[in-house]
C-alpha cells in the first residue's frame, strides 16, 4: 500500500526531481523482493502494458508514479519516453 504521506507525481515531471546518491535502506531479502517485483513489472510492461505503482524517495520525500516499466538494470528503472528513477532510490513496485 502506497503511504499516504507519499506523493503523486506524472512520469513526465521525473526529470525535474533530485536523487540523493545514497541509496535509501532496504534489507537484502527487500531488495530481492523488489527485484522480482521490477522483473514482473518489466514483463507485464512490455507483453500487456500493465502499469504499475513505483514508490520511491527523491531529495524532498516519499512519491509514486504510476507507469509501465520498459526495463531496469542494476543502476536504474527506464519508463516510457526514456525516464528513468535510479534503483537506489525506489522503495517498492505495487501492482494494480
Amino acid at each position: 500500500m502506497i503511504p499516504a504521506t507519499a506523493e503523486k507525481i506524472e512520469k513526465e515531471d521525473l526529470p525535474k526531481l533530485q536523487f540523493p546518491k545514497e541509496a535509501v535502506h532496504l534489507s537484502p531479502e527487500h531488495r530481492r523482493e523488489l527485484d522480482a517485483k521490477l522483473d514482473r513489472a518489466m514483463k507485464l510492461g512490455n507483453t500487456e502494458q500493465n502499469k504499475c505503482r513505483i514508490l520511491f524517495k527523491d531529495a524532498e520525500g516519499l512519491k509514486y508514479v504510476e507507469t509501465t516499466v520498459w526495463s531496469f538494470d542494476q543502476g536504474s528503472i527506464v519508463l516510457k519516453y526514456g525516464h528513468i528513477i535510479p534503483l537506489s532510490r525506489v522503495i517498492d513496485v505495487q501492482f494494480h
